[in-house]
């Protein structure tokens, strides 16, 4: 069987090789192993202390409500981590928090008003301590501060700040994206100038991309069960996730209507990514 670096750059092509929004393009400007990396820092809070919290910040918004990218990924992260004994909690603004408030550990941030965003980040950081930082398809402030999608509209007004638990933390931190608008891509800055986006300089020490977002924490996920030796990836239902986001008023960030679909992808191409890094991890023939 492969080692794992060489499973880690099988599943980072896995995770690109659909490219609709030029991820594989920008994916050379990363050291290879970046799925490798991010998911040892979580295996190191897992090990490290019982009951580790790790915060994971998620929620795009559009048209006055929130995205299925990111949400996703995000539930089936936290029931991941959770399984293997840590803390997670879902930090994200509303209307995303307060629907899912009612079956998570969530912490509300301020949708808009970002004058008490410094005091209430370290206020936070300071509560729960964490031992590791996660964005899974935040947006992430571009070099002028604010918020845009990916038509380069701006989105400040919708948007709350998750970008002070990246560079005010003390903790190692890890991002998620998918186009080059959200927080992590600072990492990649110098090579964004490819895209048609307004580009997010919010960086972190690891950076994943993907086709769409929620598919990088199923790369992080693989990792996690085949040192557990456990097939987490089998437990995803992202159909399951879809229609429990649906029913709270999610829509799809592309097509920007009420169905269960990822950036206009039907959930089977999801389901297939799993299936994929479920093979490249020996859970899967």
């Amino acid at each position: 069987m492969p080692n794992d670096q060489q499973l880690s750059q099988q599943i980072e092509n896995a995770l690109v090789a659909r490219n609709p929004r030029g991820m594989a393009q920008v994916q050379p400007a990363l050291a290879a192993g970046y799925c490798l990396r991010a998911a040892h820092i979580l295996q190191n809070c897992i090990k490290g202390k019982p009951g580790a919290t790790v915060l994971i910040g998620t929620g795009f918004p559009v048209v006055g409500t929130f995205e299925t990218d990111g949400p996703v990924g995000t539930i089936a992260l936290y029931d991941s981590l959770e399984h293997l004994g840590a803390v997670p909690v879902i930090v994200c603004g509303q209307p995303l928090v307060g629907a899912l408030a009612g079956r998570y550990r969530t912490h509300e941030i301020r949708v808009g008003d970002h004058t008490h965003v410094e005091a209430d980040t370290l206020a936070a950081l300071k509560h729960f301590n964490p031992q590791a930082i996660v964005s899974i398809e935040r947006p992430g402030q571009a070099q002028d501060g604010g918020y845009y999608n990916m038509r380069g509209e701006s989105i400040s007004e919708r948007t709350a700040c998750f970008d002070g638990f990246m560079t005010w933390a003390d903790c190692p931190t890890i991002a998620v994206g998918d186009g080059g608008n959200e927080i992590g891509m600072g990492k990649i800055i110098h090579v964004l100038e490819k895209l048609d986006i307004v580009p997010a300089v919010t960086s972190a020490d690891e950076l994943i991309v993907a086709d769409v977002s929620n598919w990088g924490a199923y790369g992080m996920i693989a990792f996690l069960g085949l040192w557990q030796g456990q097939d987490l990836l089998a437990k995803i239902d992202p159909l399951a996730i879809l229609q429990y986001l649906s029913d709270l008023g999610s829509v799809d960030g592309v097509t920007r209507i009420n169905q269960l679909t990822e950036d206009g992808l039907p959930v089977s191409e999801g389901q297939s990514v799993i299936e994929q890094l479920r093979q490249i991890t020996g859970f899967s023939n």
